[in-house]
């Protein structure tokens, strides 16, 4: 989560610097300032997803070498899932905070013609970002380990893809589809890199 964090801090800071170095007037540069913002945000939290699981790497290795059987006690696998977790969760606390902070009002959701479903669509927003860092990590780690870089390009590019679709809203459907697909298809992909398969399936529900 810190590194998360840290990753967002840096983003906030470029785009703060582009912003008072810019026409503050025009508002179409500003707009394309916030998607430029969002894409730095996106490729700087990647980045320390990489920095995050070379750091893991070298924790691996230490407790190793004191361990007795010369084995971590943690597997990457389980590293992996912890770091998305945290990712998502941090980035999902950060994104909802302020929608629940106005919330509370004054004022009635749509009363302007706005969509009144602007709450419960930020919601299920939130809900997908925290599941596809959680699948973004697994996928991350193990594409780092086994040196597929091509997964890794496929991380990156599907994390700025959702990321460009939320500036869809509020036409919803537009975007809450979309990223629920990319949800879905990024959760079979981490579930089998994760070694799950069909089979383990039937045994967890027959509990064998």
């Amino acid at each position: 989560a810190f590194f998360w964090l840290v990753s967002l801090l840096l983003a906030s800071l470029i785009w703060f610097v582009y912003v008072h170095l810019s026409d503050r007037e025009d508002a179409r540069l500003q707009y394309g300032l916030l998607i430029f913002g969002a894409a730095v945000s996106v490729l700087l939290q990647e980045a320390f997803r990489f920095a995050y699981f070379k750091l893991l790497k070298k924790a691996d290795e230490g407790l190793a070498t004191i361990s007795e059987d010369g084995r971590s006690p943690i597997s990457l696998r389980q590293m992996a899932y912890v770091s998305g977790l945290s990712f998502g969760i941090i980035s999902g606390v950060f994104s909802v905070i302020n929608i629940l902070a106005d919330s509370i009002g004054p004022g009635t959701v749509g009363i302007h013609g706005d969509s009144p479903y602007y709450f419960i669509t930020s919601a299920f927003l939130t809900m997908a970002l925290v599941l596809l860092h959680t699948f973004w990590g697994v996928i991350f780690f193990d594409a780092c380990e086994k040196r597929r870089y091509w997964c890794l390009g496929l991380v990156v590019g599907s994390h700025l893809l959702t990321s460009g679709l939320t500036f869809l809203n509020p036409r919803y459907e537009a975007s809450l589809v979309p990223i629920f697909i990319i949800t879905l298809c990024t959760g079979l992909w981490a579930f089998v890199t994760a070694g799950g398969s069909f089979h383990n399936i039937l045994k967890c529900l027959s509990c064998e």
